[in-house]
């Protein structure tokens, strides 16, 4: 079988200034079995080797793909950097806004941007004719991200561990940064129009609920 790269969502850039409250408190059950689950997941695909992203990773239509890889990509990880940035990403951000929603909003938020950032790469991977397949966290990670920035937009964040910078600039820069790579920075590596899918579907769950256009009043 001829092997393939694989294209990951990884993305290390900011940490909050200061730790919020929330995270000072036991992490909220929901980030907790997501974080305990993407790690368990991690270490068992070591176990088992890189023939579990056969099954599971996002693969381009034709390709390899299955409906529920659509969820399932986003439970795998790279290498050990990919899966820790993107956990120290979901400890930071999940805790705080699964406190303010809820479990089951939080949820819901988490995995509408997944799905999002994957029909966005399949949609890119159907363009570009690309073959590789996609794993990584990192589009539900953007959503939370953008949440965290419309929530807390003045909440101040480390860019590079050392900018400070209030969470809604954090955002716009970083839509900036991955729609130039995802245009003009080619073979990467990393699924910069996911990153950018998983913004865009946490934005459009945040309307929804607000009953915002392009949805009606609810």
């Amino acid at each position: 079988m001829q092997r393939r790269s694989v294209c990951h969502t990884g993305r290390r850039l900011a940490v909050p200034r200061h730790v919020p409250d929330a995270c000072m408190l036991p992490l909220p059950p929901a980030t907790q079995a997501l974080l305990l689950t993407n790690v368990a997941i991690y270490f068992l695909t070591q176990l088992l080797g890189p023939g579990t992203f056969g099954i599971f990773a996002l693969w381009p239509v034709g390709q390899g793909f299955w409906p529920w890889q659509v969820v399932s990509y986003g439970f795998l990880h790279f290498d050990f950097n990919h899966l820790f940035f993107n956990m120290l990403g979901l400890w930071m951000f999940g805790g705080e806004l699964e406190q303010v929603w809820g479990q089951k909003r939080f949820l819901v938020f988490y995995f509408a941007s997944v799905v999002a950032a994957a029909l966005t790469q399949l949609l890119v991977n159907f363009l570009l004719g690309s073959g590789a397949p996609t794993v990584g966290a990192s589009g539900g990670l953007f959503g939370l991200l953008l949440a965290f920035a419309m929530i807390f937009p003045n909440r101040i964040i480390l860019l590079f561990f050392v900018i400070p910078m209030k969470a809604k600039w954090l955002v716009a820069l970083y839509g900036v940064i991955e729609l130039y790579q995802g245009v003009y920075v080619l073979n990467s590596g990393v699924a910069h129009f996911a990153h950018l899918g998983g913004m865009l579907g946490g934005l459009l769950t945040l309307r929804y609920w607000r009953g915002q256009a392009p949805f009606g009043r609810r």
